[in-house]
Parts: C-alpha cells; sequence; structure tokens
C-alpha cells in the first residue's frame, strides 16, 4: 500500500494526461478541471460485497420492473402504492415513451446507486437510472495503478475490475437490434465526455455525435467516413429532453430527428431508455422499498436514509418541527445542487425555507442525517479522514450484475457531507477483496 501511496502525483499526472477531468460549467462558462485521484482505496470484504450485491440486484430489479408498469397501464399507481402525482408530475416521466416495451424489457441498463456507509450498515442515498456516469474513473486508475506498484496488487487479494468494459459490451450486445453500438455523446464540452471516449475504445463501440446520426424509414444509421451503417443499440450520454428534437425540445442541436420514432417502431435499443427519470425522482425514492414489496414480495435488504415526504401532511408537520435537523433536497436537482441542511440556515432563513415547503411539498423531501464514515485521503503528505460515498454500477442484461468495483468519492473540505465531483470532491479505487 505504502508502494501505491509514493506514487500518488505519478498516477494523477497520468490520469491529466489522459484527459481525466471534469468539465462544469459555472456562471455561463466551461471550466475543464482534474478530477483529484487519492491513491488510498476503500476496502471492500468480500462478505460485505456479497451482502451490497443481493441488496443491489434486488433494488434495481424492483426499479425496472416499476419502469415497465408505469408506461404500460400504471398498476401500482391503481393499487394505491405511489401516489398518481409522484408519477405523473414528475419531470422525468416522458408521455412520448407511454406503451413502450424496450427490447428485452429493460428500461435501466446501467443504474448507479449512490451508498453510505454508518456505523450499524450501508443506506441507499440515490438511484441513478438516466445517464449515470463514473465507471471509467475507477477503470482507468486501477489500471494506472497496477503499472505504478504492481506489487501491490500481486501482495492484496483485490478481485480485478477490469471485466466492466465486458459487462457493458454485454448489455449493449443483450438488447442490440441488428446494427452496430454507438456511444452517443452530446460532444467535446460535455461534463463527462472523456468517459464517452474511453468506454467507445473499450467496448469496441462507434462514438459519435449527432451530426453523424440520422433517421430514415424508422431506422437509425451512422454515417462513417467510407460507408453507413445500422445502428442497433445506442449508448446515450445525452439528456432525454435532448435526445430528439422532433419528439422533445425543438430547439436541442444535439439530437437525432425522429430517434423516438425509431426507438418506438422497435429498431434500435437505447441505453438506458428515455423516461428513466421517473424511478430516480428523489421523491419516488422514498416508494422503492414499497416498490420491492410490491413486485418481488421481498424485504428490502439495503435501506434508503430515514425519509420524509412534505407531500404527506404527518411528514410535512415532523419536517417543519425538525428543520434544523435535516437535510432537505429538491428533487428536480442533481450532482449536490439544491441540497440543503438545515443547521447551516439562519433562524430567519429556516422560516423562509419552511414557507418555500408549505406551498411546494411536492418539490421536496427531507432526511436524517446520516453520519456516514469518513475515509482516509491523503493531503499535503498528511493522512486526514474525509465523508466519502460510493457510486455502484447495477448491469441489467442477459442477468442482474454489479461491478465488483465502484467509483468511491470523497469530500475535499472536511466541513462537508458533499462529495460530488461537481462541488469540488475527489475520487479513489475500491477495492472488493476476494
Amino acid at each position: 500500500m505504502d508502494s501505491l501511496i509514493r506514487h500518488t502525483d505519478q498516477i494523477n499526472q497520468q490520469l491529466a494526461r489522459y484527459g481525466v477531468k471534469f468539465g462544469i460549467y459555472k456562471n455561463g462558462v466551461f471550466n475543464e478541471r482534474l478530477f483529484p485521484f487519492d491513491a488510498i482505496p476503500r476496502i471492500i470484504p468480500a462478505d460485505q460485497f456479497d451482502y451490497l450485491e443481493r441488496g443491489l440486484k434486488q433494488r434495481v430489479t424492483a426499479l425496472n420492473l416499476f419502469l415497465k408498469d408505469i408506461y404500460t397501464g400504471g398498476k401500482i399507481v391503481r393499487d394505491g402504492v405511489v401516489p398518481a402525482d409522484f408519477v405523473y408530475a414528475s419531470s422525468g416521466y416522458l408521455s412520448a415513451c407511454e406503451g413502450i416495451v424496450p427490447p428485452r424489457g429493460i428500461f435501466s441498463h446501467i443504474s448507479g446507486i449512490d451508498l453510505v456507509q454508518a456505523e450499524d450498515d450501508w443506506y441507499i442515498l440515490e438511484d441513478n437510472l438516466r445517464i449515470p456516469s463514473g465507471a471509467s474513473y475507477p477503470l482507468i486508475a486501477r489500471d494506472l495503478c497496477r503499472r505504478a506498484s504492481p506489487i501491490t496488487f500481486q501482495t492484496n487479494r483485490v478481485v480485478d475490475n477490469r471485466n466492466y468494459a465486458e459487462m457493458l459490451r454485454g448489455v449493449m450486445d443483450n438488447v442490440n437490434c441488428g446494427g452496430i453500438n454507438v456511444v452517443f455523446t452530446p460532444g467535446r464540452y460535455n461534463a463527462a465526455y472523456f468517459e464517452h471516449s474511453y468506454l467507445a475504445e473499450r467496448t469496441d463501440s462507434v462514438l459519435a455525435e449527432s451530426r453523424d446520426l440520422y433517421v430514415e424509414n424508422d431506422v437509425l444509421w451512422y454515417q462513417g467516413l467510407e460507408q453507413t451503417y445500422r445502428v442497433g443499440a445506442l449508448y446515450r450520454r445525452v439528456s432525454d429532453e435532448f435526445l430528439d428534437p422532433v419528439a422533445f425540445r425543438p430547439d436541442s442541436l444535439i439530437g437525432i430527428p425522429n430517434l423516438m420514432a425509431a426507438y418506438r417502431a422497435g429498431n434500435v435499443a437505447i441505453i438506458n431508455t428515455p423516461g428513466n427519470g421517473v424511478a430516480d425522482d428523489k421523491g419516488i425514492y422514498y416508494f422503492v422499498p414499497k416498490m420491492i414489496r410490491y413486485y418481488l414480495g421481498e424485504e428490502p435488504i439495503l435501506h434508503n436514509a430515514p425519509t420524509y415526504l412534505p407531500f404527506y401532511e404527518e411528514d410535512r408537520k415532523y419536517v417543519l418541527d425538525n428543520l434544523e435537523k435535516l437535510v432537505i433536497k429538491d428533487v428536480a436537482e442533481a450532482g449536490g445542487y439544491g441540497v440543503v441542511f438545515g443547521r447551516d440556515l439562519t433562524k430567519e432563513k429556516l422560516a423562509q425555507f419552511a414557507e418555500t415547503i408549505k406551498n411546494e411539498p411536492r418539490r421536496f423531501i427531507a432526511q436524517e442525517i446520516i453520519n456516514f464514515l469518513d475515509l482516509p485521503v491523503m493531503e499535503k503528505g498528511e493522512q486526514v479522514m474525509r465523508k466519502a460515498d460510493l457510486r455502484a454500477f447495477v448491469l441489467s442484461g442477459e442477468e442482474v450484475q454489479v461491478w465488483p468495483s465502484g467509483l468511491t468519492r470523497f469530500s475535499r473540505d472536511p466541513t462537508s457531507f458533499v462529495v460530488n465531483s461537481s462541488q469540488g470532491g475527489g475520487f479513489k479505487d475500491t477495492w472488493v477483496l476476494k
């Protein structure tokens, strides 16, 4: 381990050479910065990973069943398990997807499930089922760590994580409708462009922008330099609203006109499917344990953080009475934005926020603050402790698989619980032990 830590600067230099950066827009300006890597890995023992694996498979299976259900009739809504307001009023619900069952009936092919570890257990904080990012970072970091310190991996029983590309390729091939696999990117200035190009290369897929793709007779085509190819599976890294200017935002310059017509005709698989946002709405998160019981007849293995919905009168009263003890999340925000810790607000701000919650109860969820574990991080040659979460990647193809690795993100601010890269966090490798 010491050998690996000594090579931290060298590994970060190599990551910079490969363009492992994270881009963000701030004040209307696009900025790129390095995604800092810390060489001290998060270590997950084999029995602990087995527990996480069972819980993650269960959760993602239920979420896929929920997506299929609500776009083909909504039995769970009619049975009163999930209120209609939390489905059809969600910004992630797309009426253009109603009645469509994607190839193999899989909606969330790649699920990024965010967890934190407390003293007593692991807790799920968020489900990311639209275009979860981040798998490329631990993938390339592990490769560079192996080169920098081979002895580290010869003397530690770490599960090899290099199978992610093979798993992803298997997912794409499983739903392919006859044609090539394409990674569809919005282009160079997207925050995760490095990942798009890296995963396209690793899965032997074509990296394409909208100018390279077109629909004719409800079939999606890729225009290569010398030849045109039919596209059978499109791993899209473009947000729903920009995917197709005919079906969604007409001002989208990065979408593919009539893509939804090709998808509805069953001529192309879109990974992940459009409309998944309704299932990772932070308000819907509250109902996932109920989904598991409803669809699978099982008790949830992994638990949500204790969560309250101001939408319900009883919960709203509790939230308003305990606002200073809770963390409040805007259901429409992501990337660490829209997260407010009541303890950080003045009395005046608390009163103003309480009025906002009263007026817009569907807009927020409230959670108890989980004092999740700190992990060791090297900072200026010293080992310090920082808050860290884990994004686990669950791939749904012929079977549901959990990648034996993951993206561990940590806060670089000793006072902050927010670990997102967009908020200045760093990342480290995740070792699953044999």
